[in-house]
């Protein structure tokens, strides 16, 4: 299609009429539109158009200067837009269609509900909550720059020039305000600017009309109080109460005895830790009564930029996947897939081209679970964008290579595990995966954990009989293996076939395991004891030391690591955090393996209330940290996502 013609608008326009300036409704959908097919000078002359119908075009952008200033409907499904700034040239707009446009994100949808204040449905739904939501952080927002314009005013010297100050301010606001989620940066850095220019703009006025320098009038906002965060959850995730007695008891001082104070032998002090929030957001049908859905796994976002830490985590179990923003609890998305039963969640982050060539980066998380299939959902945008049909058993745990952004390994009930390679999606945003690999297993795998000094190389998995490794080198003919090695644990809970559930490298050569009883998880060399297998088929692993951790029988509590700051972490059938700092363990690992230690700190559970009594008592299935540990989230047994925040 090439550029749009006077004869073409009066063809697919209505009222049929022989002049532009009487049509009021216009169809432009399906035509394979660009952006510079949309000529401002022709469409200035549909003066009286209401409702205008692009949908299903290749548009990046919308020209600022369309003139249709009566606009009322706006139909942009199914595009290609990337930026949404533009809509404000239609401030009598009710309803806007955006559906389809996989680079607009939750940050394009507030933007659009400050730029137009009229607008009553989006996407076919009420705006009512998001305009809410935008007015909570506006406010505050606010504030925060208020505040930091009155205490940079304070700092400059009567020599400095006023406007150069002023311009430094701005980029001092947009550098340093910070409020809300990680993933809303992108809106509230936006109106962090725009309040920043509006407050030097407004001094500039008040200098020129008092001639003397004054500090420009507080917003109106600057002294309300703030928003309480829980009218920023959706309606269906239900919070869960939490008592002053409760909170008090499971604040710092939840920990073992000795307090956060250095320990004799030179270890780390106690983390200080306290419950941020805790969320249903996984209830079955909705239902505030639901206590049962059991959760599964959780993993964080990975950081946008490098050296940043995220506070964005995935969380699965039920038939839903949800994304929760771990400051303010704030469930951000939130995907269902009836009949389902999800046990896994791993993050990707893909940069895609799009037609006109420009790259965009995609957060992209893979969910599998009962059904044995992999959805890989586009998190921001808000849609599954491709389905692998993996396995015919329930699939039990996946993660993507470190070393290869779209390889993902499933592992499943039928035996299997299977190397994927998702690929990037296609024009329409739709994944193609291929099989790479199929390793054979002899019982069924729990846990997957490439090994972190070959990732390419060699995977681990924690399997019901034992811990196994496998050669997943893809210049290898055979694309169908056997486990190449199967590692024993000589005493303890890990004894030769017994399961294992629990697998985390601490470092690249430390790896953090967990088996079925006699409480104890097992730290060992994964350097020494690959280099002295020697052409053995079974090896015995080179413990480096045991950790004390529950006495229970039951199975399947994941533990987990972060590496980045030596610390093991694993939940118990009491609700109860195990967290170990085993840093000096990794800088100087012990001549031979002592009695196992001590946690260095155990977070007790905090009982929240729930249908107005507390919870006494859960299983804590899963627990993990970012990579700066600054939030530790938990899943339960009993349908809670528990979120910890550090002091």
């Amino acid at each position: 299609m090439g550029r749009l013609s006077a004869r073409l608008l009066m063809q697919r326009g209505r009222p049929k009429s022989d002049r532009l300036g009487k049509i009021r409704s216009l169809d432009l959908s399906g035509l394979e539109l660009l952006s510079e097919h949309l000529d401002p000078k022709l469409l200035c002359r549909l003066t009286q158009l209401q409702e205008l119908d692009l949908s299903n075009n290749q548009l990046e952008t919308l020209p600022d200067n369309l003139g249709l200033s009566h606009l009322r409907v706006l139909r942009c499904a199914n595009n290609q837009l990337g930026d949404v700034t533009a809509l404000c040239q239609f401030p009598k707009l009710e309803e806007l269609s955006l559906e389809g446009n996989p680079f607009l994100t939750v940050n394009d949808n507030l933007k659009v509900s400050f730029l137009l204040p009229t607008l009553r449905k989006v996407n076919g739904k009420d705006a009512s909550s998001t305009y809410s939501q935008v007015e909570n952080l506006n406010r505050e927002l606010t504030s925060r720059v208020t505040a930091h314009w009155e205490k940079f005013m304070a700092t400059l010297g009567p020599e400095e020039e006023a406007e150069k100050a002023q311009a430094d301010f701005v980029k001092s606001a947009v550098r340093d305000v910070r409020y809300g989620p990680e993933s809303l940066s992108e809106f509230t850095q936006w109106r962090v600017r725009m309040i920043s220019e509006e407050l030097v703009a407004s001094s500039r006025t008040q200098v020129h009309k008092d001639d003397s320098p004054e500090k420009p009038p507080e917003a109106g906002a600057a002294h309300k109080p703030r928003a309480r965060l829980a009218t920023l959850k959706r309606p269906d995730d239900v919070p869960l109460n939490l008592s002053p007695s409760k909170r008090a008891c499971a604040s710092p001082s939840a920990q073992v005895e000795g307090g956060p104070v250095a320990d004799s032998d030179g270890s780390q002090p106690a983390l200080k830790l306290e419950p941020l929030h805790f969320l249903q957001c996984h209830s079955k049908n909705n239902s505030p009564q639901d206590l049962e859905t059991q959760l599964w796994a959780c993993a964080f976002e990975p950081a946008w930029e490098e050296g940043a830490t995220s506070q964005t985590v995935a969380t699965c179990g039920g038939e839903a996947v949800c994304v929760i923003d771990c400051q303010t609890g704030i469930v951000l998305h939130k995907y269902k897939a009836p009949g389902e039963e999800f046990f896994s969640v791993a993050w990707t982050a893909l940069m895609v081209v799009t037609q006109a060539g420009h790259k965009k980066r995609w957060s992209v998380l893979a969910a599998a679970g009962l059904r044995g299939l992999v959805r890989l959902l586009h998190v921001r945008a808000g849609f599954c964008c491709g389905v692998i049909r993996a396995h015919k058993k329930a699939i039990a745990t996946l993660c993507f290579s470190p070393a290869h952004e779209t390889h993902l390994f499933t592992a499943s009930y039928d035996k299997r595990i299977i190397l994927w390679d998702i690929g990037v999606p296609n024009q329409d945003y739709e994944f193609q995966a291929s099989q790479l690999l199929t390793l054979d297993t002899t019982s069924i795998p729990l846990r997957l954990c490439p090994v972190a000094s070959c990732p390419d190389a060699r995977l681990l998995a924690g399997c019901e009989g034992g811990c196994c490794c496998w050669d997943v080198r893809l210049d290898q003919p055979q694309k169908r293996r056997v486990c190449e090695v199967e590692f024993v644990f000589s005493e303890g809970s890990e004894a030769s076939g017994r399961r294992v559930d629990g697998l985390a490298f601490v470092n690249e050569d430390v790896v953090a395991s967990k088996g079925s009883g006699l409480g104890t998880i097992c730290l060992w060399s994964w350097r020494q004891t690959w280099g002295g297998r020697g052409s053995q088929s079974t090896v015995a692993v080179v413990v480096l030391a045991r950790l004390q951790w529950s006495p229970t029988e039951l199975a399947y509590f994941s533990l987990s690591a972060c590496p980045d700051k030596g610390i093991v972490l694993c939940g118990d059938e009491e609700g109860n955090v195990w967290l170990y700092d085993v840093s000096n363990i990794l800088k100087q690992p012990p001549l031979l393996p002592a009695a196992p230690q001590a946690p260095t700190q155990i977070l007790k559970w905090p009982q929240p209330w729930a249908l107005g009594q507390a919870v006494t008592k859960t299983m804590v299935n899963t627990v993990v940290a970012n990579a700066s540990f600054t939030y530790l989230t938990a899943l339960t047994d009993s349908n809670i996502v528990a979120i910890w925040g550090r002091l």
